[in-house]
This record gives C-alpha cells, sequence and structure tokens, in this order.
C-alpha cells in the first residue's frame, strides 16, 4: 500500500555549503519509506503566488551523489510569505493542492520565522521540519553546535585570507576584509583566529551592538599606529558585515545609498563598507602624517556555494536524515539539531525572541574563553598600552604626539575592552 505521506522540501536564504547534502539524504530517507518527495523551487516564491508547475518529484537517483557539490539543486530565494497573510494562505494553498502533508524547510533565522507562520498558518495540515542552514552561525543553538557551512565557509575564507596575508607583507599595505555575518561575528572571527590576521572588529564588542563610524576608525587607525611602532607597515584586518547595521543608519548613508531586502533586511551588499571605512581610516592616518596603502576586499559570494568539506557532508547528512525521520515518525514544528551527537529537536516556540517577535539570533559571547584569547592574539591597541608609560611613548613617537595627546585621541577605542582573561583562581599568599 503507497504511503499516504507525501514531503515537499524548500530552500530559503543565501547559498551555504551543504544543501545539496541535506535535500540527498532527507530525499533518500523519505523515498526508502515509500514516501513521495517533491522539490520546490526557489524557496517560497513561487507557491507563495500559487505557481506549482515548477515542483517536481525526487527521486533516489536524482540526489545520490549531490551531496558533494555545493550550491542548491532546488535554489533558493528571499521570498517572504510572511509579509502578506494571503501569501501565507497561499503557502498552505499550494502544498494542499500538491497533497503535501509533510515540509522540509532549509535556511536561516527567517526561513525558520517564515517556516513557523505556515505552520501556525496550516493548523496542523503540515508537519514541519526546518534545517539550520547558514555561514553565519548565529541561529539559535547551544554554543557548541555550528550551523551547516560555517566550517566549510571558514575553511575557504581562512586560505583566502592567508594569500592576502602574504600580499600585505610582499606590497607593505593593509587589506581591510569584509566577511558576511548580518547580525552576529562568528564567521570574522573563526577566519581571524584561524589565519592570524591582524584583528577582528565584530558589532558584538561594542555596548548594544552599536558603534559609530568614527570609533570603527579610529580602532583600525590604532592598529595601523601599533603595528607601525612594531615596524611593520602591513595588516590584516577582518570586519564583520553586520558593523555596518550596528552603525545609526544616518551615519551608514556616508557610506552609501540603503536597500533592504523583503525580510527589512540591509542589503550589505550594496553598502561598500570596506571602502567606507578605508577612506574614513586613510584621512585619518594622512592627518597624523602617515601614508598607508590600504586595499578594501569583501568575501562571501566566494564562501556560499563552495564544495562543503567532509564534515559539513557528514553533519548535513545526518540532519537531512533526521529532518525526514523526525516528520515520518510523527513529529512536526520543530528545528533539527545533533548536540553531541544526539538528535535533539528544537521546538519552534523556543526559537522566538520575546523582545522582537521574531526569531533569536546567537552572537558572539565576548566574555568566552574563546573570544578572550582571540583578542589577546590581535594587534590593535589594549587598555595595558595606556597603562605602560613605556608602551605609550612608543606610539605616540611613532605620531608625532605626546603620550598625553596619544591617550587623548586614542584611549575611549579600548573603553569597552572586555577584562583580562583568567583561568585559574587567584591564591592569596
Amino acid at each position: 500500500m503507497p504511503n499516504p505521506d507525501k514531503l515537499a522540501m524548500l530552500v530559503g536564504g543565501g547559498p551555504a555549503p551543504g544543501i545539496n547534502s541535506v535535500i540527498s539524504a532527507a530525499t533518500i530517507r523519505a523515498r526508502l519509506q515509500g514516501i513521495e518527495v517533491l522539490g520546490v523551487p526557489d524557496g517560497f516564491s513561487e507557491i507563495m503566488t500559487g505557481k506549482t508547475d515548477r515542483v517536481r518529484p525526487l527521486a533516489i537517483e536524482d540526489v545520490s551523489r549531490i551531496h558533494f557539490r555545493g550550491g542548491s539543486q532546488l535554489g533558493t530565494s528571499r521570498a517572504n510569505p510572511t509579509k502578506k497573510p494571503e501569501h501565507l494562505d497561499q503557502v498552505v494553498k499550494s502544498l494542499e493542492q500538491l497533497g503535501a502533508t509533510l515540509l522540509i524547510t532549509i535556511g536561516g533565522d527567517d526561513t525558520a520565522f517564515a517556516a513557523m507562520k505556515v505552520a501556525e498558518r496550516a493548523g496542523g495540515l503540515l508537519r514541519i521540519a526546518h534545517v539550520p542552514k547558514t555561514i553565519d552561525n548565529d541561529l539559535a543553538l547551544p554554543p557548541y553546535v555550528d550551523t551547516f557551512g560555517y566550517q566549510t565557509a571558514r575553511h575557504l575564507g581562512v586560505e583566502l585570507v592567508k594569500n592576502l596575508m602574504v600580499d600585505a607583507y610582499t606590497t607593505s599595505r593593509w587589506y581591510f576584509v569584509v566577511a558576511m555575518g548580518r547580525k552576529a561575528g562568528h564567521l570574522a572571527l573563526g577566519i581571524t583566529k584561524a589565519s592570524s590576521a591582524t584583528l577582528a572588529l565584530i558589532p558584538e564588542e561594542f555596548p548594544g551592538g552599536k558603534a559609530t563610524l568614527d570609533t570603527l576608525a579610529d580602532i583600525l587607525v590604532g592598529a595601523v599606529v601599533k603595528r607601525l611602532s612594531e615596524q611593520r607597515k602591513d595588516g590584516v584586518a577582518i570586519l564583520a558585515e553586520g558593523l555596518a547595521e550596528s552603525i545609526p543608519e544616518n551615519e551608514v548613508e556616508r557610506l552609501g545609498n540603503i536597500e533592504r531586502d523583503e525580510h527589512d533586511n540591509i542589503r550589505f551588499a550594496e553598502l561598500d563598507l570596506g571602502r567606507g571605512i578605508k577612506k574614513q581610516v586613510e584621512a585619518r592616518l594622512a592627518g597624523l602624517g602617515i601614508r598607508s596603502t590600504i586595499v578594501s576586499k569583501d568575501i562571501g559570494y566566494e564562501l556560499r556555494c563552495a564544495d562543503p568539506t567532509p564534515f559539513d557532508i557528514e553533519y548535513t547528512r545526518d540532519l537531512g536524515y533526521c529532518a525526514s525521520k523526525f516528520l515520518i515518525e510523527g513529529g512536526s514544528n520543530a528545528m533539527i539539531s545533533l548536540q553531541g551527537g544526539q538528535f535533539v529537536p528544537v521546538p519552534f516556540a523556543t526559537l522566538i525572541d520575546p523582545a522582537t517577535g521574531r526569531t533569536r539570533v546567537r552572537t558572539v559571547d565576548i566574555y568566552s574563553t574563546r573570544y578572550a584569547i582571540a583578542r589577546r592574539y590581535m594587534m590593535r591597541l589594549r587598555r595595558d598600552d595606556f597603562d605602560n608609560a613605556q608602551k605609550l611613548a612608543r606610539l605616540a613617537q611613532t605620531v608625532g604626539l605626546s603620550p598625553e595627546q596619544f591617550r587623548t585621541r586614542f584611549e575611549y577605542v579600548v573603553e569597552h575592552e572586555p577584562p583580562p582573561l583568567v583561568l585559574l583562581p587567584r591564591r592569596d599568599a
């Protein structure tokens, strides 16, 4: 007897390495159970308008070797069905017309939110599971659980930055590299630590995630000056793209026109964050009598559709398998996760941030050991540079200022530096 269930699957948001592996594993698991699988093209974009003619059945032979490849066999889009009630209604109606009773969504926080709202609208007619995908690594999972695609993106990002570091040293220049990370600095920090880049700037290091453009520029100027004081003219700074969202909107306009996507997020690709900050830094360095060649470089699109590393292939095959089996066994309304090697469904209800009504975002914990070590290896102005008279004098001399002038000009940039790392409690003599 044929199985009465039918599984639909779609991908939303930006690409991430491992999507095809999820599609493959989920399809194979369902087909072995006798469940028909439907591939929905381009996320919610077509089914939210009632278009279903491009939905196609997926067989095992269609997906059995796609797990090695980057990109998405089903395509993807940022179409947002939650903006209009009629679009949510149409998603449910389209899936009903297709005979789908099960739905797997693959995506980041915006797609997760859309999946929740579709589940609410369906009122039990659909069982839905969401597989968390984003190279930003910012979905609401425990700190030790990465989102799929992050490790592959970091790996490739490190390879690119390693080459830029050699070029920077060879040509005595600086690179300002903007890495993806709309709300959080995980990718920028991960690339910086693994490549030993000069420093990272992430939104989490500023109170409330807010920083002025002038503060960002002065931190980078301070880093250039500190390197010069140690006879180095080169450096690579990794900037999280989310810094653009941390800057007040009237200041962001200094970087260019603001465009937003369907989820009301700033379209960072249209903002030249690196070039804008570069101009600010160059002007400040010139005012201090320093000439430095700075090149801005964005990395992101190079990372999103890379072939997944073995780590992400294995991880995503597990996630895809669990997503199908979870739905087949009667589960619903949860994000799929593997924690400590065990399947853990994360109920949709726990993903909502009550303050925003949107899905919660996992940011970098700047009080963690991991972050403290990262800061210790960065070449940037530190609080102890101002506490040590010899260090302060050397920095000031580099730019022709007195120690007190240098303190007045730059000490504010270390105001929010986290406390020093202490691994063992101090023992009194």
